[in-house]
């Protein structure tokens, strides 16, 4: 028996339950896993509420991100023993596996031995923020020395890896926050500049700071009525990439605001990544090899133990962290 968190009705963190379930072994193609922290992300919280991608089958589990050791491995498993250290990457569907407890399966395309010094709760911190930042701006835009990238919810774990990957290759990161209370934090993490979105023009400061040509690539979770003010901060050329609908109000589609100018707006979700085995190869490299130089460092937020799971998600949803936050087991 094993403690693990489901959930029976979609809704608020106070629907997650702890519960003693038997944890069957490893299948063929899986790796289980003797969890030691657990990554918590937005997509969590929406799957939780019904809003995500595909709807929860109840009872339902929640987890993408989970570090621990082997505890068994499945029929035609490789490149694994018990006992190995090892983290998850999010490339599977909730539906099939979910990692919130003391012990979980997972399958083993998912599963990487990460760098050596990482703690627990660094190595569960690690995969969805570094390769969705990946994918968007190296994979794709092709993020590069002296291009101007542009953060909405730079404060997010998303965004902190979207600026230290901006200053790998020599990008200048502007951070977007909706007030200065996150400013100074965000400097700390590695911002060239930071724009209070509530206080400040940010069409007008995003185009002062690139002398007029505005940002080549902007990185947007939210989405909603400032994607019009996006649009017009960015550069001829330019692409904005909108992977995430955390406002909740409609998202327009700025056409006539960006008359005269050729730019790219397109949705992203990671899996476009995780899906094709050449691609992840080639971002757990990249991500591998900033983790072990120390260029790439996650900032946690806070910490919660397993127990204080339906707290852990109201801290999240409650949009104060600045950072990834984790829960230990």
């Amino acid at each position: 028996m094993a403690r693990v968190v489901r959930f029976h009705e979609t809704g608020g963190p106070e629907v997650l339950k702890i519960e003693e379930l038997d944890v069957p072994p490893p299948g063929k193609g899986e790796v289980q896993i003797r969890v030691k922290a657990l990554g918590l992300n937005r997509a969590e919280a929406m799957f939780r509420r019904g809003q995500y991608l595909e709807d929860p089958k109840l009872p339902a589990r929640l987890g993408y991100e989970a570090a621990g050791t082997v505890a068994a491995v499945g029929p035609g498993v490789q490149g694994f023993k018990v006992g190995d250290a090892v983290s998850t990457i999010p490339s599977f569907s909730l539906n099939d596996y979910g990692l919130y407890g003391e012990l979980a399966n997972a399958p083993v395309h998912a599963v990487v031995h990460h760098p050596a010094s990482l703690s627990w709760v660094d190595a569960a911190a690690v995969w969805m923020q570094y390769i969705t930042a990946y994918g968007a701006l190296i994979d794709i835009a092709g993020l590069t020395k002296g291009d101007t990238l542009v953060i909405p919810a730079a404060s997010s774990s998303v965004g902190l890896a979207a600026i230290q990957i901006a200053n790998r290759v020599g990008a200048i990161p502007v951070a977007l926050t909706r007030g200065s209370a996150k400013r100074q934090a965000l400097v700390d993490a590695g911002a060239a500049h930071v724009i209070a979105s509530d206080e400040q023009d940010l069409v007008k400061e995003v185009l002062g700071l690139t002398g007029g040509k505005g940002a080549r690539v902007v990185f947007d979770p939210v989405g909603g009525p400032t994607l019009t003010k996006l649009a017009k901060a960015t550069a001829q050329l330019g692409i904005i990439f909108l992977y995430g609908a955390l406002s909740t109000e409609p998202t327009p589609l700025p056409l006539f605001d960006v008359l005269g100018r050729w730019l790219t707006l397109r949705g992203y979700v990671m899996m476009e990544i995780t899906s094709d085995p050449d691609r992840l190869e080639r971002a757990t490299r990249f991500i591998n090899e900033g983790l072990a130089d120390g260029g790439f460092k996650p900032l946690i937020a806070r910490t919660f133990p397993l127990d204080e799971i339906v707290e852990a998600h109201r801290y999240l949803e409650s949009n104060q962290q600045v950072g990834k936050v984790v829960v230990t087991v």
